[in-house]
């Protein structure tokens, strides 16, 4: 028989994917009615010859997306609430392996098998959705080298870090929360650094933009924006999709601004400054900082979670549990997971207003808004991205505004705006 405080993790992952899948479906309908009452202005505006097209893309996106999902969850829980979870761990305490490599393991294990799960999700967005609507450049030899690399790294990262956590809370039986709280948010900085240098290249190669009309194009915003970084490199994202974006990365001397192939070959000179210069501000004005100090706090009241969940003997006798901290800890992480994606709209709040003032940077740094305007509408319609999402979908899944609404707070800004009339589009009402 099912004990209750099992039955609190079924309600919280059933709960959750329920509240998104009525988000999807009531997102879906809500794009595709303001997509055909603003069909003229996504075909002259966005570039988009066939709106159709792009509804379909999102609707196949969507679904394959909250299929894996429900998977997922009910292949979980039948793992969990089963017993078969608390055996695989009991068989774990039964070996000679002190009870850091035992966690290890499990932790390893259960990552791996993750992505053994997502690989054929993964196959059929990538060779069926995406190659029918033109965006997938990878071959299968591709697909399957980088699916081996990030496994063999995902494994490496996982054993590390979990590893460094589990012994914490080993010799640490009363600290180790605020021990692990410092280490996951150290490592979260070491990446900054570790990720462009030794991870972006095993799966994309970076050619350093040092002369030519790009490299003057990205001196002359760096120039207007006061900023100094000598390190500007073109990826070869074209190799695998079609999809364009930029980011900036690093902090110090290992800052970086990266630039796709796609973008540079898509976008005029103008936008892809315009672009460049609203990544800049996300330095500028401190916006990284600013989310990894949200980030810690979120890790911080992870980590209390998880020291009360580990400390309340209920964790062990619900599922079945030796009595080894790393299975509650394992347990722990499966509240958080649901928990953190129903936060979203405060956590996706910040990051809103630090886009918005992005734009507001490149806007001034480039003395004009068109070019972040056509930027905007190139990104929305390359890339064939929903333009209209339903205000509470947004609230959970958009860290950006919709592009119709950057594209109106520019014109406004602009003073094009100013008689209360608007080229963008708003969509239908929000209606259920």
């Amino acid at each position: 028989m099912v004990s209750q405080a099992a039955l609190s993790l079924v309600a919280l992952l059933v709960g959750t994917e329920l509240l998104f899948t009525g988000l999807d479906a009531l997102n879906l309908r809500h794009g595709a009615r303001a997509v055909r009452e603003s069909e003229s202005w996504v075909r002259e505006t966005l570039g988009v010859d066939d709106p159709e097209r792009m509804l379909a893309y999102q609707r196949s996106k969507t679904t394959l997306s909250r299929v894996q999902s429900w998977v997922g969850v009910l292949a979980l829980l039948a793992v969990v609430v089963s017993g078969l979870f608390g055996d695989a761990v009991a068989l774990l305490a039964a070996t000679s392996l002190p009870p850091v490599a035992q966690g290890v393991a499990l932790l390893v294990a259960a990552g791996v098998l993750a992505r053994a799960f997502g690989a054929p999700f993964d196959l059929y967005e990538t060779f069926v959705i995406e190659e029918r609507f033109g965006f997938n450049n990878r071959t299968p030899g591709l697909w399957l080298r980088d699916f081996l690399v990030g496994l063999l790294l995902s494994a490496a990262l996982t054993g590390v870090l979990g590893g460094v956590v589990l012994f914490a809370v080993e010799r640490l039986p009363t600290l180790w929360p605020v021990a692990g709280w410092v280490l996951v948010v150290g490592f979260s900085l070491s990446m900054m650094v570790i990720y462009p240098r030794f991870v972006a290249p095993l799966f994309n190669d970076f050619d350093p933009v040092e002369s030519g009309p790009l490299r003057e194009a990205v001196d002359d915003v760096f120039e207007r924006a006061g900023f100094d970084c000598e390190q500007v490199y073109e990826m070869d994202a074209s190799r695998r999709s079609s999809h364009s974006n930029a980011y900036f990365v690093g902090f110090g001397r290992t800052k970086r601004v990266v630039l796709f192939d796609t973008l540079v070959e898509q976008m005029d000179r103008e936008s892809v400054q315009a672009v460049l210069a609203h990544e800049l501000a996300h330095w500028k004005r401190g916006h990284i900082w600013k989310q990894l100090g949200a980030s810690a706090v979120q890790t911080g009241l992870a980590f209390a979670f998880l020291w009360w969940v580990t400390t309340s003997q209920w964790v062990y006798a619900a599922f079945g549990l030796p009595g080894v901290t790393y299975a509650a800890l394992a347990v722990g992480l499966l509240y958080v997971g649901p928990l953190f994606s129903l936060s979203s709209p405060l956590t996706n709040r910040l990051s809103l207003a630090h886009e918005r003032e992005a734009d507001d940077f490149a806007a001034r740094t480039m003395g004009e808004t068109g070019s972040m305007t056509r930027a905007l509408a190139t990104l929305a319609g390359e890339n064939l991205s929903n333009p209209f999402p339903h205000p509470w979908y947004a609230a959970f899944h958009y860290s950006h505004p919709p592009i119709p609404e950057r594209m109106r707070r520019l014109r406004e800004r602009n003073g094009e705006g100013e008689s209360g009339e608007s080229e963008e589009p708003s969509g239908p009402a929000s209606s259920v």
